[in-house]
């Protein structure tokens, strides 16, 4: 007769009649706390293999322990592993994805289990086979995070999650303060000037500098309008860096729609603010003492690179800014130099002084135009090459500017103050011929002339 075959009813109960058999030595012995200690020691110190293991492990004195007290308080029902608190909630899947699927709830509450298993497939995630549309429900309804269709809600107005229809149509512009970062040992205010694409939102202009003026967000954003093209917008905030009649001119001249933000609204800039928090989180929070403001750029060029472009977002079912705006057309809006040098041209009025100089931008200039000594001229200047000094237009003429240099002119011949004159042509104005009534001689060159 052989004898029956006894097998654990389940993979609990298996592991249960393991852990007894690694307590078999102090299970029925009365011990005193001295004695049980020390052989908890000794059991702790020896290697045992799990069932189903294929190498051995020791365990610690603590759980050892607690198994003893759970043997004696509920027999081998307490040597029972607890289930897990999230059984069935996609184990195949690691933290990252999970929480992904939760984001990606939050973020889109009327998106369908299948859709964003669908896309999250194509991103190439995981195998859609391998994770059941049922197992994602649970993993939602376990979080309260139901779905919810998309329906008006009627009533007084709502604050609604809006988004831009597709990459380059919105772009937003903002302005992140640093207080604690020393560059080269000295504490210094750091601001970080930033915009993103609404649609992907990938970041198409970073850059850290110490001031918060206009002209630092213009020379980053003609740098993204070279490399990226133009928006159809750009939504900023209501500051003076956003503000300035330049900007307002170079958006007109390029067709670019300028809106701004309602003031002591920061909800309606959620889509920047979010992602400051973000860089605030991954970068800007472990900033110390750099040596410039070069490396901080570096730095920050390296986190959009590596991290946050490539890295999945919630908000766009889970592909990543790269991807999503990969998906502009190439070329699409592209701005030539010389439209760009029209659009970012600035004209002013300003003074000549009697000794020909000009102040611009709190620099002093000098004209070699002596006749325009105490004169008002137009002074103009282009953005797009800020290295490159203003310059005077006179009479459709371009007058070159130098930055004024008192040492040179003491040794320097002096410009003429006499404009020059201009070259005139004959008329045959003649007041005392026409007073005798003489007919006018007819010139012979010309037309109609003597035959």
């Amino acid at each position: 007769m052989h004898p029956p075959d006894l097998k654990p009813s389940d993979r609990a109960e298996e592991i249960a009649i393991f852990r007894a058999t690694i307590l078999g030595p102090v299970m029925l012995r009365d011990l005193a706390h001295g004695q049980l200690a020390n052989e908890l020691r000794i059991l702790s110190e020896a290697r045992y293999r799990p069932p189903g293991a294929t190498s051995t492990r020791t365990y610690q004195v603590p759980t050892l322990e607690r198994w003893l007290y759970a043997y004696r308080a509920r027999g081998l029902a307490g040597l029972r592993p607890e289930p897990r608190s999230d059984r069935g909630f996609a184990q195949e899947l690691s933290e990252e994805l999970r929480e992904l699927l939760l984001d990606i709830r939050r973020e889109h509450p009327s998106a369908s289990v299948s859709l964003i298993l669908d896309t999250l497939t194509e991103e190439g995630y995981f195998e859609k086979s391998k994770v059941s549309e049922p197992t994602v429900r649970r993993l939602f309804a376990a979080a309260g995070l139901p779905r919810r269709a998309k329906r008006g809600e009627g009533g007084t107005k709502t604050r609604l999650r809006w988004q831009a229809e597709h990459p380059g149509a919105l772009w937003h512009g903002d302005v992140c303060h640093v207080t604690t970062c020393k560059v080269a040992g000295k504490l210094t205010p750091i601001r970080i000037h930033g915009m993103l694409d609404d649609a992907s939102r990938y970041v198409v202009a970073l850059e850290a500098h110490t001031t918060e003026k206009e002209v630092d967000m213009l020379g980053m954003l003609v740098d993204a309008l070279r490399r990226w093209g133009k928006p159809d917008a750009l939504y900023l905030d209501n500051g003076s860096t956003y503000r300035g009649d330049v900007l307002k001119t170079a958006c007109a001249r390029l067709e670019i729609t300028l809106l701004h933000a309602k003031p002591y609204d920061p909800q309606a800039r959620g889509k920047m603010e979010r992602f400051w928090r973000t860089l605030r989180d991954g970068l800007l929070n472990y900033l110390d003492d750099v040596a410039s403001l070069a490396e901080i750029n570096r730095q920050l060029h390296a986190f959009l690179d590596k991290r946050y472009h490539v890295r999945p977002h919630s908000s766009l079912l889970g592909k990543s800014p790269a991807k999503v705006y990969a998906t502009r057309g190439v070329g699409e809006g592209a701005i030539d130099e010389a439209a760009f040098r029209v659009a970012l041209t600035e004209r002013t009025r300003r003074h000549v002084s009697g000794d020909n100089v000009i102040s611009f931008d709190g620099i002093a200039y000098e004209l070699d135009q002596g006749f325009l000594a105490g004169k008002n001229v137009t002074v103009a200047q282009c953005f797009v090459t800020p290295d490159e000094p203003p310059w005077v237009e006179h009479e459709g003429k371009r007058l070159v500017l130098r930055v004024l240099d008192p040492i040179k002119n003491a040794r320097r011949k002096r410009p003429p103050r006499v404009e020059e004159a201009k070259p005139t042509r004959r008329t045959g104005f003649n007041p005392p011929t026409a007073l005798l009534g003489t007919p006018k001689k007819e010139d012979p060159g010309s037309e109609g002339g003597a035959q």
